[in-house]
């Protein structure tokens, strides 16, 4: 058999099978796709990290979300999100803008323009996350309501997200007490 014939016969194979298979087989691959990955699981009771996003939460009805990101105690270069508003969330690996922010101490302001995917309009500041001494120590992730905030651009956004993330850093003894158990 020449090798056209072998590429013909291994393309009539491949369409076959793909007929063969059940629609709900290719129905599931864009739901699993869209799933993160966990790496890392958090406690079962609750950590200190997560009680300060709860009581921001509470206090700051303008925020849709507010998330701590940073490697865990006894980990290396494990960059996830440990506590923030979406529980299930958690453990769930960083992006490479999130660990750019962790590594770097940058700021990314960030209006959310054009995002179909978005379920509610938004905008997000990614900030350093700092302790009392003032050292970056993660990532903090506030995203705020748009419909909630009307004529706010960059500056009033980057203002309130740094605002907040100092008035936080003051809670914050060190990094290791934010995986603490809540008391």
């Amino acid at each position: 058999m020449n090798t056209l014939s072998k590429l013909f016969s291994a393309s009539l194979f491949a369409a076959a099978a793909l007929l063969a298979a059940p629609a709900s087989s290719f129905a599931q691959a864009p739901a699993a796709a869209a799933e993160k990955k966990k790496n890392w699981t958090p406690p079962a009771h609750k950590i200190y990290a997560q009680t300060l996003s709860e009581q921001v939460m509470a206090a700051h009805p303008e925020l849709l979300s507010l998330t701590f990101h940073g490697v865990p105690p006894g980990q290396k270069e494990v960059y996830t999100m440990f506590a923030g508003s979406f529980p299930d969330r958690l453990g769930n690996a960083d992006d490479p803008d999130d660990v750019d922010v962790i590594v770097k101490g940058i700021t990314i302001v960030d209006p959310r323009w054009h995002r179909a995917n978005d379920p509610v309009k938004k905008f997000v500041m990614m900030m350093p996350l700092r302790d009392a001494s003032n050292e970056n120590v993660g990532l903090l992730v506030a995203a705020y309501k748009l419909d909630a905030n009307p004529g706010k651009g960059e500056k009033e956004f980057f203002l309130a997200g740094t605002e907040l993330r100092d008035s936080l850093r003051k809670q914050i003894p060190s990094y290791a007490k934010l995986f603490e158990a809540a008391k």
